[in-house]
């Protein structure tokens, strides 16, 4: 079975400082996505970072400000970045392997 897991449950960090989200996988992956998800709302698509030689990234449609994504091969590893964090980050973040929120997807791979 594909397993992908986060590194860390819970994340403590200073407004203005910069976090670093990041899960494993075990499995050969083509891409990994990134969610987020507010008490009380659906799963909101953040971006998509694509297993490659070179940094591929596609974000949301329009991008949210300070996120970025980054896959370590090696390490199978996937990382979402948020540049200075703000007290509106704080919410659940959700890695996985396929697209979970179908009505992104005709946006998401547009500019693939």
């Amino acid at each position: 079975a594909q397993t992908i897991t986060p590194l860390q449950d819970r994340t403590q960090v200073t407004e203005g400082k910069p976090v670093n989200l990041s899960c494993k996988y075990d499995v050969s992956v083509q891409n990994l996505l990134w969610y987020r998800q507010y008490p009380g709302s659906g799963l909101e698509f953040l971006l998509l970072v694509v297993e490659s030689s070179r940094k591929t990234v596609v974000y949301a449609d329009p991008p949210i400000p300070r996120l970025d994504g980054e896959m370590s091969m090696k390490d199978k590893r996937v990382d979402l970045e948020i540049s200075s964090a703000e007290v509106t980050d704080s919410a659940l973040y959700y890695c996985a392997l396929q697209p979970t929120v179908t009505e992104n997807m005709t946006t998401l791979y547009k500019n693939l």
